[in-house]
């Protein structure tokens, strides 16, 4: 049965990889597919089998990342052995995490297993010669921004935009009223997002925690609520021990934890305070004012800073092409500034207005059937290796698209029959090379190119040959490599 490995690296690529998965049992020659690899709660709920745990991969930034290498790399060595040695898919879907990702991308296309890459990497937002190594790793990048295909298509990668999912998961008209009905709530409502990985609530949860005791002096005596969506429930002990610290400070403090369900938050909203990353683009969707925040250790900025070259690291920021929230990070990233800046757009409701109106802009842009179109790409991709001519169990009857010759030291009159009888039935004829010899230590021997002979006239009909004197492969190491002379 044909198969589908996919990894996924933290919540967001959950979310992301989970409507395609739903797609592709809506197209008839998917809907049987076997899904399998790393993934989140989301894509189980699609029928995902998820062979190994996600939080392994849900790291941020060079020095947290060094921490968990040693487990990462045994992940990475685990999942490469299970691909190509037990449960070999016929195509590959990496969602998000390139540090991972592209790795094993490499790896299974050497091997030639078909892979896709989902969210490309932010190589608009950094200096380097990333775009080279995304060519070695894989076949296709769906990209989420409407920006980004033609960059790949300038270095000959093929892309596809595809849109946001959550474009098309969240309203483009947001029922304010109803979720504070939902959570029991009115009065004025801030939704707090401090991360999804267990470092980010490390560093950032303090800082928004001491934030919100803050808004609370100023709104001493006033209807005010906070929200904040627990990302996942490994994170609700560090997150609760917070709160307690900050209940105990704050008595009357009004604080609700959800479990998840970021969306309702979000919704129910007039304000954000957020940390950087997918959530402030979910944010910008439910059209709500925000302020973004990140903290990382020193080190890990000072890297980031020598490589990036945008002005800011926020989706909307980017997506907007200018500041139209702020950002307060590293050392500008004190309680009492963002505490200044939340009540700037409670203050100002003209702001947020106008802050409203390119959101709904950009909701417009990106929304699309993006599931759909995923899974279209995977089933695309797809070349099933259906059967070998030495098999004594390969079903004639199986539809095959194409015949790929190559040499081969036990090819015999029973394998000439089969191939030629599935090329004269239509079945494209392609062959590695026409070398007639092939030198061994004991001398030469027929090589692939006696093979491809034989077959032409058994069938009657010249191949395309693909390897070395031939253009395709010429053409396609020459994409890769991004040169224009090869000579």
């Amino acid at each position: 049965m044909p198969s589908l490995a996919c990894v996924a690296g933290e919540p967001s690529g959950d979310l992301i990889a989970a409507p395609a998965l739903a797609a592709l049992k809506q197209i008839p020659s998917t809907r049987d597919l076997q899904v399998f690899g790393i993934g989140g709660p989301a894509m189980q709920a699609e029928g995902f089998i998820s062979r190994w745990p996600m939080e392994t991969l849900s790291v941020r930034g060079y020095v947290e990342a060094l921490a968990q290498l040693p487990a990462i790399l045994r992940l990475r060595s685990e999942l490469l052995h299970y691909l190509l040695k037990v449960e070999r898919p016929d195509v590959f879907l990496g969602v998000d995490a390139p540090d991972f990702n592209l790795g094993v991308e490499t790896r299974l296309k050497q091997e030639g297993i078909a892979t896709i890459h989902l969210v490309s990497p932010s190589i608009w937002a950094w200096r380097g010669g990333r775009i080279h190594k995304i060519a070695r790793a894989v076949d296709r990048v769906l990209c989420l921004f409407p920006f980004e295909p033609e960059i790949y298509e300038k270095a000959g990668i093929a892309a596809s935009y595809v849109g946001h999912p959550l474009a098309s998961e969240i309203p483009e008209i947001v029922d304010q009223v109803g979720a504070k009905e939902s959570l029991e709530i009115d009065g004025i409502t801030i939704a707090v997002l401090p991360g999804s990985r267990q470092s980010e609530i490390e560093l950032i949860g303090p800082l928004f925690f001491e934030t919100m005791a803050i808004l609370a002096n100023q709104f001493k005596g006033q209807n005010l609520h906070f929200v904040l969506p627990v990302a996942a429930p490994h994170l609700r002990p560090a997150i609760e021990g917070l709160r307690q610290q900050l209940v105990a400070s704050h008595p009357g403090i009004q604080l609700i934890l959800l479990d998840g369900d970021a969306n309702l938050a979000l919704a129910a909203a007039d304000v954000v305070l957020i940390a950087s990353g997918t959530a402030t683009l979910q944010a910008a969707l439910w059209k709500k004012p925000m302020v973004i925040s990140y903290k990382v250790p020193w080190l890990t900025a000072q890297i980031m800073k020598r490589q990036g070259y945008l002005p800011y690291v926020g989706l909307p920021n980017i997506l907007c092409g200018e500041f139209v929230v702020p950002e307060l990070l590293q050392d500008a990233a004190k309680p009492e500034d963002l505490a200044r800046e939340v009540m700037h757009w409670l203050n100002h409701p003209e702001a947020v207005q106008a802050l409203q109106k390119r959101f709904e802009e950009l909701h417009r842009i990106l929304k699309r059937p993006t599931g759909l179109l995923v899974a279209q790409a995977i089933e695309q991709s797809g070349a099933v290796i259906v059967g070998r001519s030495d098999d004594p169990n390969f079903d004639m009857n199986t539809e095959v698209d194409a015949v790929v010759v190559a040499f081969h030291r036990t090819f015999d009159f029973a394998g000439l029959t089969k191939l030629s009888a599935k090329i004269r039935s239509g079945a494209r004829f392609i062959a590695t090379n026409d070398d007639a010899t092939y030198p061994t230590p004991h001398g030469v021997i027929p090589g692939g190119g006696s093979i491809v002979a034989a077959v032409a006239t058994a069938s009657g009909v010249q191949p395309m040959i693909a390897g070395k004197p031939y253009a395709p492969m010429a053409t396609l190491v020459k994409a890769v490599l991004g040169e224009t002379d090869l000579s």
